[in-house]
């Protein structure tokens, strides 16, 4: 298993993992739960309309945080945003509920984002024990 493997592996395990960003001075956090492997990248997604990507345009950088008992993952780096159906709708059947959301319909859109300049640090209470730079 290479090390994006076993980082996508950590956030399906743990199920929900959350986004922090800046709202001008102030840090911003909200749940997440799905995210897509593919072509040695992992893709994220939020929706268009929202502050989160509001936020994430202003100043790219973010941190995901994801917890599994006494472990955690920590990623962070730089959001790009990058137009991608494909990824988009492998997202909405993985969370079907979101096709009530994110159609023409409503006009809603998911952005799609991959980290650039990212880190990976599995860690526990106490120290990092492993890190990676993708």
């Amino acid at each position: 298993m290479n090390k994006l493997e076993k980082i996508s592996n950590f956030l399906t395990e743990t199920g929900v993992f959350f986004l922090a960003t800046v709202d001008g001075d102030q840090p911003k956090c909200r749940p997440l739960g799905v995210h897509v492997l593919r072509d040695d990248r992992l893709y994220f997604a939020v929706g268009d309309f929202k502050d989160v990507y509001k936020q994430l345009c202003r100043n790219p950088k973010t941190e995901i945080v994801a917890v599994k008992g006494e472990d955690w993952l920590r990623l962070y780096g730089e959001a790009v945003f990058e137009e991608d159906d494909a990824i988009a709708r492998e997202i909405l059947e993985k969370i079907p509920f979101l096709k009530e959301i994110y159609n023409e319909k409503t006009g809603y859109k998911l952005a799609i984002f991959h980290l650039e300049k990212a880190t990976a640090e599995f860690r526990s209470m106490l120290t990092i024990t492993e890190s990676y730079e993708l």
